[in-house]
């Protein structure tokens, strides 16, 4: 079985530091250059000096540094995605994830020995998407969206050279990454594009006798109550009002956890497992990598007897989007 690397999320140096501290194999980061990557919130990300110590930190512990330039480029501004690339090679990162085909030639053509990973915003859901990335850009890893079943995952492995990496645990989208329009039909600016699902600007907090309203671009987002939990305001994670009845429509606010599909996704042979969240909190990144870590030492120790211990669940159910969890499009017994 392949002991498959743990991929944790670096916000900024201080959730970099957590990742490494506890255990991950490998972190993946920004630059606070504005849009080319997928988190482009104020506090978050990493210029130069900060990039710079925390690949030191990462490297000088033996891990690897990813960076993720997966937004795609815009018209009349490619200059800025192509700098991105540019300083990320400088920087001596391990590899770069990217989407866009264009940038995804440009890093062939400018960095031939820097390592291309395709962004799970590349939406490739099948072996032959990944053949075509490797034969003209020459990647060697895949992150796959979260639409996949564990057969449909092993199938497209079975097809490909190229290295598979998947999500572990983390907030789930409505499973269209690279591909969704509901955030720039509400504030005109899309996660592909600039880097955020709900931007800042665009969110209110309104606060009305009966609770707090979420409101994104002035939309009714959500209405909590006075002791209820709120969540950032997003689209596909808002309550609606359909046929006289308020639920949420398009997605519940839930975090995937596969811990239980461990010894199958080894035995696949996954090259990675991902960690979600480099919006999220040191504290988060530290309990989410520490409990991974143990359950895949655990289950390369013990493949067959293996079992997700009370305390790990625990762990990462407090820390779970709505404190709920799932095995998401992995297990979907229909099929």
């Amino acid at each position: 079985m392949r002991k498959p690397e743990l991929v944790c999320p670096a916000g900024a140096f201080p959730a970099l530091k957590a990742a490494v501290d506890n255990g991950a194999d490998t972190v993946y980061m920004g630059l606070k250059d504005a849009a080319t990557n997928a988190r482009n919130f104020s506090g978050l990300n990493f210029d130069q000096n900060t990039a710079r110590e925390g690949i030191r930190y990462a490297q000088d512990r033996g891990r690897k540094v990813l960076m993720a330039i997966n937004t795609f480029a815009q018209a009349g501004d490619e200059a800025r995605w192509h700098k991105a690339v540019d300083t990320a090679a400088e920087l001596g990162v391990d590899a770069v994830i990217l989407a866009d085909m264009g940038l995804l030639d440009y890093a062939r053509r400018t960095h031939p020995d820097l390592r291309l990973h395709l962004s799970v915003q590349g939406s490739a859901t099948n072996y032959e998407a990944i053949n075509l990335c490797r034969d003209l850009f020459g990647i060697q890893r895949a992150v796959l969206p979260r639409v996949l079943t564990l057969a449909q995952v092993e199938h497209v492995m079975a097809h490909t050279d190229v290295e598979i990496e998947v999500f572990g645990f983390g907030s789930l989208c409505v499973m269209v990454e690279g591909r969704c329009l509901l955030s720039s039909y509400a504030t005109g600016e899309s996660p592909n594009t600039a880097g955020v699902c709900s931007p800042a600007k665009a969110v209110r907090w309104v606060e009305t006798p009966t609770g707090t309203e979420a409101r994104l671009s002035g939309i009714l987002i959500d209405r909590y109550g006075q002791d209820e939990a709120a969540g950032y305001p997003t689209l596909c994670k808002g309550r609606f009002e359909v046929n006289a009845e308020t639920y949420y429509a398009l997605e519940e606010p839930t975090s995937l956890n596969v811990m239980s599909a461990l010894p199958e996704l080894m035995r696949m042979g996954v090259a990675a497992i991902k960690v979600e969240g480099r919006q999220r909190s040191p504290a988060y990144v530290a309990e989410v990598t520490r409990t991974l870590r143990a359950a895949i030492d655990a289950a390369i120790a013990d493949p067959v007897r293996f079992a997700p211990k009370p305390a790990w669940e625990a762990s990462l159910g407090k820390v779970s989007e709505g404190q709920h969890v799932t095995l998401g499009a992995y297990l979907r017994p229909w099929k």
